[in-house]
């Protein structure tokens, strides 16, 4: 499932964020790439113990949970502390596949299950700098406005296309969500969101109930302690 996600951020915290990011100090972004990922990566990245990563970081993880759209999808158990990239002057990512595993920066690891990118550049901001994402019906193309984000799965082929004019900044983390499986995780997220029009339009009612119990026992059934 690819999911846009409207203002997970506010177009003023966005607007926030990136001027701080554009003063921060920037390392070459191969240094958290895998070693195929190494090759494809031409772009520019805060450092993980940035105090302004992690600051920054940490206004996005607060903003997650008070999004239902997201919480629905993504089911998240273990949220990889968000990261920042830039992009311009032509910088780029060819195709890659998101490493499955991911060692966090206090101990142990999270295991991939989700991608996500947090856009904090506006679209007309700068030229370039799609992000296109392969799945069995072809690619899809995504540039949000500041402060959206894009979920889709880990294991999808992405690229970022060259930036030729302006600044892209984003952030970008990875989840391990409840239900490892995106097809289980996708009927999940559907039956939610029926359940959830059903409410709103006829109120509550036995047969609401019961699909509610559905989806529980579903998610019981399918999801991983």
């Amino acid at each position: 499932m690819l999911l846009e996600i409207p203002e997970i951020l506010s177009p003023q915290q966005a607007a926030d964020m990136k001027a701080a990011l554009l003063q921060a100090e920037w390392v070459d972004g191969r240094v958290t790439a895998g070693h195929q990922s190494a090759q494809a990566k031409q772009n520019r990245q805060l450092p993980e113990n940035s105090p302004v990563a992690r600051e920054l970081g940490d206004m996005i993880l607060k903003a997650l949970p008070a999004n239902g759209l997201f919480m629905s999808a993504a089911l998240p158990q273990r949220v990889f502390p968000p990261l920042f990239n830039r992009y311009e002057g032509g910088e780029h990512f060819n195709n890659h596949v998101d490493n499955a595993i991911r060692r966090l920066p206090t101990g142990g690891q999270i295991r991939t299950d989700l991608s996500c990118t947090v856009f904090l550049s506006e679209p007309e901001e700068y030229d370039g700098g799609e992000l296109l994402i392969d799945d069995t019906y072809g690619a899809h193309s995504v540039k949000l406005p500041a402060g959206s984000m894009v979920l889709y799965p880990s294991t999808s082929l992405h690229r970022v296309t060259p930036v030729t004019r302006g600044s892209r900044v984003s952030s970008f983390f990875w989840i391990q969500s409840l239900v490892r499986d995106d097809g289980q995780r996708t009927l999940l997220f559907d039956l939610d969101m029926s359940i959830n029009r059903l409410r709103q339009e006829v109120g509550d009612h036995d047969a609401i109930v019961a699909q509610t119990g559905v989806y529980h026992n579903l998610l019981r059934r399918w999801s991983e302690p």
